[in-house]
């Protein structure tokens, strides 16, 4: 489905039922928004992972503008900024109260300006993955000089010089940081995965290349803003989104609770995905039921 919101045109899909049977009753789920990360990617990595959560809420997917099945424009307005913008206006365009908002790895950043610059629009909020300011660029590219292969450290040379100017380069990045992204690679699921997901060059390097809006933006002068409880699951292991930047949030964000998941890298849905499903649901469920 394609919303038309403000300047563009924006693609969702939803996965499970609004309103189920509850005795006499209709109950009313949750509706909650999932932020992907790159940017460059789309929501369908999100699926088949985040599909049981449809068993306690409604799933609403998009695509960030620029991305995925979402239309092209501007390549100037691919930014933070306008993606909070967007999700607001879809938020309204679908009539929704309250949403509970999911944001992984860009999408939590995404997530969490929206709970900051709106805050009656969110009711509960799940940051997976992810930081606050620009400062993970540079603890990232320590991290890949440290453990990374040659192969991979070139790589991220092109993704931090803006250089991936292809669907194929920016295949052959995910590729090649497969074994960072997940300590559990699985090359072939992985390839499968990718190949169903459409890729966009334009929208990873305006957010990477010098310049780029993630290596200024600065999110913690408005985490004190969010009113949502929040739910912050980190990675131990995460080579782009380390740990701590996850526990600085957790100080910052009122409301908070942080669970680090031991045996993860960044793509905590591939390395830990029953572990990530518990920590979601008990936390909506808990929450929903105060």
């Amino acid at each position: 489905m394609r919303a038309k919101v403000r300047d563009t045109e924006i693609y969702f899909d939803v996965e499970g039922a609004g309103l189920v049977p509850d005795g006499e009753h209709m109950r009313e789920r949750p509706v909650a928004f999932l932020l992907h990360g790159g940017p460059g990617g789309d929501h369908s990595g999100f699926k088949p992972a985040f599909s049981p959560l449809a068993e306690q809420m409604q799933l609403v997917y998009l695509d960030h503008r620029g991305q995925g099945r979402s239309a092209r424009g501007d390549i100037a307005r691919y930014t933070l900024d306008e993606n909070v913008e967007d999700l607001e206006a879809l938020r309204q365009h679908l009539g929704l109260q309250p949403i509970v908002s999911i944001g992984t790895s860009y999408g939590g950043m995404v997530a969490m300006a929206h709970a900051a610059r709106y805050p009656r629009s969110v009711s509960l909020l799940v940051l997976i993955v992810t930081a606050a300011h620009a400062g993970f660029n540079a603890r990232a590219q320590r991290i890949v000089a440290q453990r990374g292969t040659p192969q991979q450290q070139q790589v991220c040379a092109q993704l931090w010089a803006g250089e991936l100017r292809t669907e194929e380069q920016l295949q052959h990045y995910y590729d090649v940081m497969g074994p960072m992204y997940a300590l559990k690679f699985d090359p072939v699921a992985a390839g499968a995965t990718r190949k169903r997901g459409i890729l966009a060059p334009d929208a990873i390097n305006q957010a990477f290349a010098p310049g780029g809006f993630l290596q200024s933006f600065d999110l913690r002068p408005e985490l004190g803003r969010i009113t949502a409880p929040t739910l912050i699951l980190a990675g131990r292991h995460d080579w782009i989104c380390p740990v701590e930047f996850s526990e600085e949030i957790a100080r910052l964000i009122p409301r908070s609770q942080l669970r680090i998941l031991e045996n993860s890298s960044h793509s905590v849905r591939v390395d830990e995905p029953q572990a990530m499903l518990e920590e979601i649901r008990n936390f909506v469920v808990a929450q929903s039921a105060r």
